[in-house]
């Protein structure tokens, strides 16, 4: 592994401000985190389709003039303030979308993400908008990401600054989403083993799992942890993809006590003192800043029935003026050529017109 990225004067600071919280505190506080859409913002949103499909716009051409929101975007815009400043998530219930098709569920998804940041490419096919349901592949295949099974993902950040997750069927039993302070847990490993604080900052090799074009590597360096002017942390994290990328004879190999950090970072935020645990219902809208927020999610068992399956839609976003625009992340660079299999399916998102 390669060096630090600031002096050591910096690396035992300890992060401070509202995003570094422990899951036990907010437990017993959700009215702080959670927003519940009001009778008036739903109609304001049954009005925002009405005027899309009245410019006859398709799905990812549709901008936030194509979906006005008068009173609703000044509550996503103190959303955004809480996602950037703040504890760095938010929970929006009251979306109706089993009173919705799925076309029109993410017409509505869409339109709101458009008011929190620019949606950028989750997969090199540059997909945008994401399903996360259980397709029966297995992580053990390279070519396979997390979100695709229904195993459990131990806590993790995404490619994107922002991300959002809307329920569309939770499943028959578990599928927890868990949420961790990434500032909480930097701290943990500095208190419990200051030996081990200085690697957080080294740069690690992360496998891309096959999702990068020809010409690129097939895996990304980046350090795990990187401080910013004003001491604001940002942590990129996906132990899977650390150990995976083990597999290129050219990637630096994992020293022992890599492993111990990874293993204590997995400790301490999967504690029940750190962790905060959701289950998402139907209609739940969930908010994260993969910049100091990481996530989890319990494995779960699924209906029978495709149509009852559990699905999430989702959104990677954006922040084009972000301040930790040194560290910003864009998503997954598409490739110039897209493979046959998904071809198909993306063209189809591409000129899909809004539901009537």
């Amino acid at each position: 592994m390669t060096g630090t990225t600031y002096g050591d004067e910096r690396l035992y600071v300890p992060c401070s401000g509202p995003s570094v919280w422990s899951g036990e505190e907010l437990a017993d506080h959700r009215e702080e985190w959670t927003r519940c859409l009001s009778s008036h913002h739903l109609a304001e949103i049954d009005a925002a389709l009405r005027e899309a499909r009245r410019r006859d716009t398709t799905l990812l051409k549709l901008t936030t003039a194509d979906f006005p929101l008068p009173t609703l975007s000044a509550e996503l815009e103190r959303i955004a303030e809480a996602l950037e400043h703040g504890r760095g998530f938010v929970l929006v219930k009251g979306l109706a979308v089993g009173q919705l098709t799925k076309s029109t569920a993410s017409a509505v998804f869409w339109g709101l993400g458009q008011y929190l940041g620019r949606p950028v490419p989750q997969n090199a096919d540059g997909h945008v908008l994401g399903h996360v349901r259980d397709t029966g592949r297995s992580l053990a295949d390279p070519a396979t990401r997390g979100y695709q099974t229904r195993v459990a993902l131990p806590f993790h950040t995404e490619g994107a600054d922002l991300v959002a997750l809307l329920c569309l069927q939770a499943p028959r039993t578990d599928g927890r989403t868990s949420l961790v302070s990434a500032g909480a847990v930097h701290n943990a490993v500095m208190d419990r083993r200051p030996d081990l604080a200085e690697r957080l900052y080294r740069t690690y090799c992360f496998d891309r799992r096959q999702e990068h074009p020809p010409e690129e590597p097939p895996y990304e360096a980046a350090p795990l942890a990187v401080r910013l002017p004003g001491g604001a942390l940002s942590m990129r994290y996906n132990r899977c993809y650390l150990e995976s990328a083990q597999r290129f004879p050219e990637v630096p190999r994992l020293e022992p006590a890599d492993s111990d950090l990874f293993d204590l970072i997995d400790d301490v935020a999967a504690s029940a003192g750190f962790r905060l645990d959701i289950d998402l219902q139907v209609g739940d809208l969930l908010l994260l800043n993969t910049h100091t927020i990481m996530h989890a999610r319990a494995e779960f068992e699924d209906h029978d029935p495709p149509e009852l399956k559990r699905h999430l839609l989702r959104l990677w976003l954006a922040l084009p003026q972000h301040p930790r625009a040194g560290r910003a992340r864009h998503g997954i660079t598409p490739r110039d050529v897209i493979r046959r299999r998904n071809a198909a399916s993306q063209a189809e998102t591409n000129s899909r017109r809004l539901p009537t």
